[in-house]
């Protein structure tokens, strides 16, 4: 399929990546910023354009890889009249596109993704479209580019997307504050690369419920109060250990 991808950012370049190899064509990029739809473009060897413009490229699919706020005008985006418009949104309803065609879809990739690496992970895509033809046609190229896709309507894909938060966003900013810790203590992080493979492995092969340890789950008091001790020069991580402890007790049903 010809392909006009609007966006240069994380989620349109790592697109364009996938789509291109998985033997599609890219046409053209659109973008606010036309330097950084011309260093995209560029390596699909496509023409660039900005979204203010009349007149995309002809394609059999448009897909639209702006931030969310974007997708709140999206209409004005006058280019985009009657083509077959897809957005890549986790948390926003599909009818945001309803003013722009009569023919419209998602294609959203739930994954992390970053322009920066050269590592592209495995995508799970969910779809929807607005009527039969729109949702075939997407399924359909999906499908083209992972063995993951998944039907979803807006509030399975919103709450997809918030789980998505505390999965990867939420872990990472623990994994964050976790290395700041460390180098403040003077610790290697590194040390600690085994223990974040086994939690994930563990996570994946049994039940991220089932597998819960640490002090909180075991009602280990004396270590809880030595931790918070060790903490007490940071007052807001030890906030968050005291509460990220009592959200495991009563999760558990633990006193």
């Amino acid at each position: 399929m010809r392909v006009v991808m609007l966006g240069s950012g994380n989620t349109a370049t790592v697109l364009c990546h996938v789509i291109s190899k998985a033997g599609h064509e890219i046409v053209q990029v659109v973008s606010r910023d036309e330097e950084h739809a011309k260093m995209l473009a560029d390596s699909y060897s496509a023409a660039t354009a900005s979204l203010s413009v009349s007149h995309f490229s002809d394609a059999d699919i448009y897909i639209v890889a702006l931030h969310d706020a974007a997708l709140d005008h999206i209409e004005k985006i006058s280019a985009l009249k009657n083509k077959f418009v897809v957005h890549t949104a986790g948390a926003v309803s599909i009818n945001s596109l309803k003013d722009c065609s009569q023919t419209y879809g998602v294609l959203y990739p739930m994954q992390s993704l970053s322009k920066y690496s050269n590592h592209i992970p495995e995508i799970p895509f969910l779809v929807d479209g607005n009527n039969q033809e729109a949702l075939h046609r997407v399924l359909g190229f999906a499908k083209t580019l992972s063995n993951n896709v998944i039907e979803a309507n807006d509030e399975q894909r919103l709450n997809y997307n918030v789980a998505a938060v505390f999965i990867n966003n939420f872990s990472n900013h623990l994994y964050a504050l976790a290395e700041i810790f460390c180098q403040k203590q003077r610790l290697d992080f590194k040390n600690l690369f085994p223990l974040m493979d086994e939690t994930v492995l563990r996570a994946k092969q049994v039940s991220p419920f089932l597998t819960q340890t640490g002090p909180a789950m075991r009602d280990d008091i004396f270590t809880l109060n030595r931790h918070l001790q060790a903490l007490g020069a940071n007052p807001e991580l030890k906030y968050l250990y005291l509460k990220l402890s009592e959200s495991i007790i009563k999760l558990h049903g633990k006193r």
